[in-house]
């Protein structure tokens, strides 16, 4: 049996547009159904027909109305909306995402916990800072959220009728974390995967960024709902992923650059942290954790190794006293120049009309 109209409908809410911050339903964008033997026929109405998003609303969109029972073919038509149903769905959007002008989002990854994952996304954002770019960091790891930490930075948020107020570093890089919205740093986030996918959603389409040259998304380890989350509702340019030089690591990091891959989100560069230790006394590398693996990783990725970061105390020392904005290493330097090579330069534009 056939489903219905609206329970085509009622599937295709499932569908998010990252740039409207609805579903396609809500947006308007679902133009036309038609039903027939085991097919279903559906017209989106994109903003544009150059949409960068429109492969992967029509592939979430053919696999949201092939999950219903009696369903045995989805075509989807694309086709442009008329300049007046632009301008009514733009007026829709969260007043945030109106004002908002941000040119390039990166979500940093990792396979495991403990990689220093926060921390390269915490210096990477400390270096493209001091070369005089606006940057932005949003902590989606809601659960183990330790960037307001590094910074030294607490809450609470602002909050004012357009959206929330990012709060901002000493140097000036603006942060959002579910630690800045708790009355103690240290109390337990216990929300199920449905509450953390919707705040992070509201870390992107309810906060005031305001101008910024990059917005790094702190990603929590693994592949779970919040990573998920991000790589469907966010209009990423592409995933930097961080390992160490364990097998383990490289093994399970792996699997991150699957997902990417089969998300279709460019992944951009690989970064190996904790590479190696220097010994002060002697100028010495000890390769801690084993050989390296992260060539063999950037192969698999088909991407470029953008840095080999070392193990070196006095960060973790500044980190603990939020004082990471201090830290300086040529590095992190080299990091952050490979970073811009490897990013596309793209002018900001206000988040309401990137698209056009």
């Amino acid at each position: 049996m056939m489903p219905t109209i609206e329970e085509v409908k009622q599937a295709l809410t499932q569908v998010i547009d990252p740039e409207l911050g609805k579903n396609i339903v809500e947006a308007g964008m679902v133009r036309d159904i038609q039903i027939g033997e085991g097919n279903v026929n559906i017209t989106l109405a994109l903003t544009i027909l150059a949409c960068p998003l429109r492969e992967q609303l029509k592939t979430q969109t053919q696999e949201a109305v092939a999950a219903l029972s009696g369903v045995e073919c989805v075509n989807v038509e694309l086709t442009v909306m008329t300049p007046e149903e632009r301008q009514k769905v733009t007026q829709r959007m969260p007043p945030a995402m109106n004002l908002n002008q941000i040119g390039q989002i990166i979500a940093v990854m990792s396979g495991k916990g403990g990689v220093g994952k926060s921390s390269v996304t915490a210096l990477l954002a400390v270096a493209l800072r001091r070369r005089g770019l606006s940057v932005g960091v949003l902590d989606a790891d809601v659960t183990g959220p330790s960037i307001p930490r590094m910074f030294g930075i607490s809450g609470p948020v602002r909050g004012l009728p357009m959206g929330m107020l990012p709060i901002e570093t000493r140097s000036g890089i603006r942060v959002i974390s579910t630690n800045l919205m708790l009355p103690e740093e240290d109390m337990a986030i216990v929300w199920r995967g449905a509450i953390m996918s919707g705040t992070i959603r509201q870390f992107w389409t309810d906060v005031l960024w305001g101008r910024l040259d990059y917005l790094l998304v702190d990603l929590p380890p693994g592949t779970s709902d919040a990573t998920l989350t991000v790589m469907q509702s966010f209009p990423l340019n592409g995933v930097i992923m961080v390992t160490t030089p364990q097998s383990l690591a490289s093994m399970v990091v792996r699997k991150t650059v699957h997902m990417s891959q089969m998300m279709k989100v460019p992944i951009l560069g690989i970064v190996e942290n904790m590479s190696f230790f220097l010994c002060p006394e002697t100028g010495t590398k000890h390769m801690i954790f084993g050989p390296s693996h992260a060539e063999a990783v950037a192969s698999l990725s088909e991407s470029p190794l953008l840095g080999q970061l070392p193990i070196d105390p006095g960060m973790a020392q500044l980190a603990d006293e939020g004082q990471i904005e201090q830290y300086h290493h040529a590095a992190y330097e080299e990091l952050a120049a490979a970073f811009l090579e490897a990013v596309p330069d793209v002018e900001p534009t206000p988040a309401a009309v990137r698209m056009e």
